[in-house]
């Protein structure tokens, strides 16, 4: 126990030597990270934005898929007779 309570005097007495920012750097900083972060992230999202037009651009540029030559067609196939509706009339 009384390790811990001379852990905190020692912290207390740490926190002293701290050279706190003024409210004015504190205000001032803050509004430094947010100006910084919204310009790295339009930074980052322009360069998504090339990139991906430029990949769609090169991706539809490529030659479509083209269908083999011997294609069966299943419009001309007989269609099984649906056995779920009876017509025959039930006495």
């Amino acid at each position: 126990m009384n390790q811990f309570i001379q852990y905190l005097k020692d912290t207390q007495g740490e926190l002293r030597h701290v050279a706190w920012p003024t409210q004015s750097q504190t205000i001032l900083y803050t509004i430094m990270v947010a100006l910084i972060s919204i310009g790295v992230s339009l930074y980052l999202g322009l360069f998504d934005f090339l990139f991906t037009t430029g990949l769609t651009r090169i991706v539809e540029a490529l030659p479509a898929h083209q269908k083999p030559a011997l294609e069966i067609s299943t419009s001309s196939a007989p269609v099984a007779p649906n056995l779920s509706t009876s017509t025959i009339p039930v006495n």
